[in-house]
């Protein structure tokens, strides 16, 4: 039953998210691309501090090694975000204007006439394969994430399933664009991505696996995810909407914000009731 449920929630978070991110990129929804970064951020922070740190507290390992794990966790996903592998979003980018607000527009569908997508070493692959290859490892370990959620809980399980599928639709829309101006026609880019995002389910077998082998660590697991989810939020969305805006248009963000976190608080609400 946990098995199907992973590949299940791994499928619809993997697959969902590039299907969501297309009709975002390709017009039907182009609008709400940037409520799509807040709404990501509230529910991965929601997830990680309301969901998952509090199931990984309520074990019986002390908190002081808990809050290490967190530590070693946030700085680890740091470094990996520096190997241009885990935020494969960054290799549309890397090398120009690092750390300026204007230069996030990568997730946002605009200014995407980059041509090819640059290699980790500064070079350029066409063919956009260094977003490929980057999709898939992000979306291996995503598939790692939802299945020690499920193991340790059902709705755990459902909750860590939303929160990527939220915070996976910005990249997958940073990628469809490289992609297409690499392969030339949305289908061909889709379908590129959608395959990537089907490694998601791959992550959460081995995930299920893993999990299973090493079930002592669970608590672990969790506060790993946790520290995921933290870092792509505060790293990797929230600088995107750090920018001048009008008021209106702040509050359009707190607001989806919260959104974010209501979603998963309802979530577990709901998949507790059951």
């Amino acid at each position: 039953m946990t098995l199907i449920a992973i590949l299940l929630g791994t499928l619809v978070a993997g697959i969902g998210s590039v299907w969501l991110a297309a009709a975002l990129s390709f017009g039907l929804l182009a609008r709400y691309t940037q409520h799509m970064l807040s709404l990501a951020a509230g529910a991965l922070l929601g997830t990680a501090f309301l969901h998952l740190l509090p199931e990984a507290f309520e074990g019986t390992v002390e908190p002081h090694t808990l809050f290490l794990t967190l530590l070693v966790g946030l700085v680890f996903f740091f470094l990996l975000d520096k190997a241009e592998l885990w935020h494969h979003g960054h290799e549309h980018h890397h090398d120009d204007h690092e750390g300026h607000a204007h230069d996030h527009d990568h997730d946002h569908g605009h200014g995407h006439g980059h041509g090819p997508a640059h290699a980790p070493g500064g070079g350029r692959i066409s063919g956009g394969w260094a977003v490929l290859a980057g999709d898939s490892v992000h979306c291996f370990g995503d598939g790692i994430l939802i299945a020690s959620a499920f193991v340790a809980d059902l709705r755990l399980g459902v909750i860590a399933a939303l929160a990527v599928l939220a915070h996976e639709v910005p990249h997958h829309m940073g990628d469809l664009m490289v992609l297409r101006h690499s392969s030339g026609t949305r289908r061909a880019a889709l379908l590129k991505v959608t395959l990537a995002g089907a490694i998601t389910a791959l992550g959460g077998l081995v995930g299920y696996w893993l999990v299973d082998l090493l079930h002592d660590y669970l608590t672990f697991f969790l506060v790993v995810a946790s520290s995921s989810f933290i870092y792509v939020a505060l790293a990797d969305l929230i600088p995107q909407l750090q920018k001048r805006l009008s008021l209106g248009e702040t509050l359009a963000q707190i607001a989806w914000l919260m959104a974010g976190i209501a979603l998963v608080t309802l979530a577990g609400v709901l998949t507790h009731a059951h």
